[in-house]
């Protein structure tokens, strides 16, 4: 499946659905942001399972203000509705596939677990 140009309040039902969202942070002047796109679209080729989301840093500014990117690109991962990774930096393609696999390998029952044990220690 190509990547989708997300905008506006997408963003928000997109990360919160059911199974894998990588989502992309960029800008058209971006050198690192120009190497991982190739990366980025190559996966969403060969996943089509996984749902492959780009943000324009530039035209979409408060999606990205409130995501709170200071550092572009900048990669989440989000699994069920859980951030599950965040990075700023451009990945090379071994790692991001790396990355792809280990999220798809989750656990989310020890995820939510650990997650709730964090807010309850709030």
């Amino acid at each position: 499946m190509p990547t989708t140009n997300v905008t506006g309040t997408d963003f928000e039902k997109l990360v919160l659905k059911d199974g894998i969202v990588f989502v992309d942070f960029w800008a058209g002047w971006c050198g690192p942001c120009k190497l991982f796109a190739p990366i980025f679209e190559s996966a969403s080729e060969k996943y089509p399972e996984i749902t492959f989301a780009k943000i324009d840093t530039d035209a979409e500014r408060e999606i990205s203000s409130a995501a709170g990117i200071t550092s572009i690109p900048t990669l989440m991962a989000f699994r069920d509705g859980v951030l599950v990774f965040r990075q700023a930096g451009a990945l090379p393609a071994p790692s991001f596939e790396e990355l792809i696999k280990a999220v798809q390998n989750l656990d989310m029952e020890s995820v939510r677990a650990e997650l709730a044990k964090e807010e309850s220690g709030k």
